[in-house]
């Protein structure tokens, strides 16, 4: 793995990630059309520490619009507290749900069956990608034509955070179902203001990031107990210079999201997604 193989992975896992546009479908094609294998342990490694590079770039970015949304009093920090609680609970029990039926009916006959065996499938992300693509455009174009106003101090409700909750969960298996695009089409369809939309999905983010970076951490140790020690000694130094680009990468990322959400420009990501989910289904009849 090339440098300049790190720093172009680690550019579009950073804007990609935090964009509506799943950054997991964009690195898995990049990687095919780099000739690599997404499945390297070398490249596990990589995405763990891009992800938390992009995880620190929400931090950043969001850290002061949090504090003006949910920190103003003892009352605001519970209910977004609870409403984080409720979300989350809620994902961990549709998504490990899904990757458990995944892993135990579909892979059933694999040896260490992982979910991830299946997130190299092109033809799934392009299923993928145009399920969120059509979701992002329908909420884009109903808040649009929408003649109520878009108040940001409106309060963030329970029902809302489930709703985003349970959609967060049906993303965590599938690649190409941007979380992010799904979680504020959601907010969006559930009523919420666009700022405050993005900035509870965020928030569930960077709750949901750490545990998927242990997961993936995990399967690098399960599957490479024996190599650890030197994968890591060639690989380390590589991957925590693409979590730098990475969180350089997603800070313009959330500026350009932030800028067409409130815009009214939220379902062009959809007609991107559409077109995305075109060009990998061709990779896929192509051959890669």
């Amino acid at each position: 793995m090339s440098l300049f193989h790190v720093i172009i992975l680690a550019i579009v896992q950073g804007l990609a990630e935090l964009l509506p546009v799943s950054s997991s479908a964009h690195v898995i094609v990049t990687e095919k059309l780099l000739g690599m294998d997404p499945a390297a342990p070398e490249l596990t490694l990589l995405l763990v520490m891009l992800h938390t590079g992009t995880m620190f770039a929400v931090i950043v970015y969001f850290w002061q619009r949090w504090i003006r949304a949910f920190f103003q009093s003892a009352v605001d920090f519970k209910k977004f507290v609870v409403a984080l609680i409720l979300a989350t609970a809620l994902t961990g029990i549709i998504g490990v749900g899904l990757i458990e039926g995944i892993e135990k009916i579909l892979l059933r006959n694999q040896p260490h069956a992982w979910v991830e065996q299946l997130f190299d499938r092109l033809d799934l992300i392009a299923v993928a990608l145009a399920a969120v693509g059509v979701l992002i455009l329908v909420a884009g174009l109903i808040k649009k034509a929408s003649a109520a106003p878009d108040v940001p101090a409106s309060e963030l409700t329970n029902n809302q955070a489930l709703w985003i909750g349970a959609v967060q969960g049906l993303c965590v298996p599938f690649r190409g179902f941007s979380r992010s695009g799904a979680t504020i089409s959601t907010g969006l369809l559930a009523g919420m203001p666009k700022v405050r939309a993005e900035d509870f999905s965020f928030a569930l983010a960077v709750v949901l990031t750490p545990p998927a970076i242990a997961r993936e951490a995990w399967r690098l140790i399960k599957t490479n107990h024996g190599q650890l020690g030197q994968l890591v000694h060639s690989a380390i130094e590589p991957s925590l210079l693409g979590a730098v680009f990475a969180f350089l990468a997603g800070l313009v990322a959330l500026k350009w999201l932030s800028r067409w959400l409130e815009a009214g420009r939220w379902y062009w990501f959809g007609i991107y997604c559409l077109a995305a989910a075109a060009v990998v289904a061709f990779l896929y009849h192509s051959g890669y």
